[in-house]
């Protein structure tokens, strides 16, 4: 375990230059959450929203482990269980106003592919598993997976992920979208962190207007989507577009270079 992991908080954020980390922090449990540690995540989750110097987040877990869901233990002893997405106060409850990713090692299950959904990228170990085990138990997905699978990876996968609850490996979760990058064991949060850089070095206006417009499209025509999409970028127009190119006709950036 890393000496950052062993604090004994339940969340741990970690900043480098424009990039939040946020850890959840209960390897002994596999990064399951109870009440405290879902009301901690939404605080971090806030701090780095109302960060105006952090630009994307990175979420993950300690010890190997992404997130086992619930802490079912406590969720068998109380009735006022806050549902993390349906609840007004639930962390997973609206999406940020900026980029996060999933780095996913081990077990993303139950809740914890909530968690990991609620994230704009996936980014998974070879040896990650998906799935909704709480399946087994009775226990209804509150966490936001009914609402945002199958708008990630399609209602037929999606139904036969929530059904099933059988374990979904990472190269079974690429093919159906639910992930967009597999690493080696233990290189997950590397790659993450340096999307998340590279992602923070763009222009801003531009990057965060075209990922509103793939959100608001979902439910709308594509008439009314190709509006917002124009709508939206109207004030990158305005205040980068021009300097963007004014760059790349002075020879930076041709060539596919992201430098």
């Amino acid at each position: 375990m890393k000496q950052e992991e062993a604090t004994g908080e339940k969340i741990i954020s970690q900043i480098n230059g424009p990039v939040t980390t946020i850890i959840l922090n209960r390897p002994e449990y596999r990064n399951a959450l109870d009440q405290d540690g879902s009301e901690q995540l939404k605080k971090h989750l806030q701090e780095f929203e109302n960060n105006s110097t952090q630009k994307v987040a990175v979420l993950t877990g300690s010890g190997g482990y992404f997130c086992a869901g619930a802490d079912l233990k406590e969720t068998s002893k109380r009735v006022d269980y806050k549902a993390w997405a349906g609840h007004p106060d639930g962390p997973l409850h609206k999406p940020l106003s900026k980029p996060v990713i999933a780095a996913v090692a081990g077990h993303a299950v139950a809740g914890g592919l909530g968690i990991a959904l609620y994230c704009d990228i996936r980014i998974a170990e070879e040896d990650a598993i998906f799935g909704v085990f709480c399946r087994r138990w009775g226990v209804p997905m509150s966490d936001g997976t009914p609402t945002r699978l199958p708008r990630i990876i399609g209602r037929g996968p999606a139904m036969d992920m929530m059904l099933s609850g059988e374990p979904v490996t990472a190269t079974r979760a690429m093919e159906i979208g639910l992930v967009t990058r597999i690493t080696p064991k233990g290189g997950a949060r590397e790659a993450a962190e340096k999307l998340a850089l590279q992602i923070a070095a763009y222009p801003p206006i531009a990057m965060l207007s075209d990922r509103d417009a793939i959100y608001s499209q979902d439910g709308i025509t594509e008439a009314e989507a190709l509006a917002e999409e124009w709508r939206s970028a109207q004030e990158a127009q305005a205040k980068e577009a021009q300097v963007g190119a004014a760059r790349f006709a002075e020879g930076h950036g041709r060539h596919g270079s992201f430098e």
